[in-house]
């Protein structure tokens, strides 16, 4: 093949790697390195097919809410959407001994024992229009640590 048709097949991947929606923009080198190593995204098509005969109602409900409106009627300025998700059993530990730091010709020196503490809860919220992220950590999970999240 010659170079020049090596460039065209190169251009035609690129097209059809930005058409697929994968990237905005990939270099042909990029393409190529990809490609030698077997690793070629574009080959592969991903796809879930919704089982809910009532799928389309309850994703409707939570597409309206991310574009600020509840049941037909848009959100006032005092309302806030927030997907929040929570961690539960977090270990709290305390080492026994202070970490030491870093020397001259030397390492670290963390102490392995600990003390324990309980398990904790991590509650995490995402405000969706505002793109601001806030967190707290409760010892139990609940709609009470919810509502203080929250407020």
């Amino acid at each position: 093949m010659t170079c020049r048709c090596l460039a065209g097949v190169r251009r035609i991947w690129r097209e059809r790697v930005c058409q697929s929606g994968l990237v905005a923009f990939i270099s042909g080198s990029t393409l190529r390195w990809l490609h030698q190593d077997a690793i070629r995204p574009w080959y592969h098509r991903s796809w879930t097919f919704p089982r809910d005969p009532n799928f389309a109602v309850k994703a409707g409900r939570i597409l309206d809410v991310h574009a600020r409106a509840w049941y037909g009627k848009p959100l006032r300025d005092d309302e806030f959407v927030i997907s929040a998700d929570e961690t539960t059993s977090i270990q709290a530990r305390r080492r026994k001994h202070p970490t030491r730091a870093c020397r001259p010709r030397g390492t670290m020196q963390a102490e392995h024992e600990y003390f324990r503490y309980g398990a904790w809860t991590y509650i995490a919220g995402l405000d969706a229009h505002n793109a601001r992220i806030f967190g707290r950590c409760e010892t139990q999970n609940g709609i009470q640590p919810f509502d203080r999240l929250v407020g």
